[in-house]
């Protein structure tokens, strides 16, 4: 098996684990492997026959990406604003996507325009900042919004901004991922 196949099995399996643990993290473990221990950041998304069922993340790293991912878990299973917490019953049937992000990198362009011809759709995660707003989508979110203009509405929209809103000081940053199962 190659180590990112086995990285990627690894994640899901603590994944899973802190799904298993309502009440408990199982951040702050010793990790038994260096790649553990590194400073990373991850989304995790849980899905429940194919429906979202929760998906909290980092986009910044700042702890062990071991204890970012058991973290993120536990978030989305039992504090994601938007669901009630994970019962016994749907935590068995979760399918679960784990994604290490990237550093993020500044996109500068002078306006909307450039801003939509800079991404790469499928591969670009993009966070939006201004006045204390901010959001971010996966590059997995593309699948739903695949042209740049309606995905950047709709990003604008969830940082609670006009769907065509431009300034310039919006900050646009990106990364990309590496995605588990």
């Amino acid at each position: 098996m190659d180590e990112q196949r086995r990285r990627g099995r690894v994640l899901v399996a603590i994944a899973r684990e802190a799904l298993a643990c309502p009440g408990q993290s199982i951040a702050g473990i010793a990790w038994p492997e260096d790649w553990l221990r590194a400073v990373g950041a991850s989304f995790v998304t849980l899905r429940d026959r194919g429906e979202l069922r929760g998906c909290i993340g980092t986009v910044d790293a700042h702890r062990p990406l071991g204890d970012d991912v058991a973290h993120n878990a536990y978030a989305a299973a039992y504090r994601d604003a938007r669901f009630e917490p994970v019962s016994a019953e749907v935590r068995g049937r979760l399918d679960v996507e784990v994604s290490v992000l990237s550093a993020r990198e500044p996109v500068q362009v002078p306006d909307e325009g450039a801003l939509a011809a800079a991404l790469r759709p499928g591969i670009d995660g993009i966070v939006i900042e201004f006045q204390g707003r901010s959001a971010t989508f996966l590059p997995q979110v593309w699948d739903h919004l695949p042209d740049p203009v309606d995905f950047l509405a709709e990003l604008r929209l969830k940082a609670r901004l006009p769907p065509t809103f431009w300034h310039p000081e919006l900050r646009v940053s990106r990364y990309t991922v590496e995605k588990y199962r």
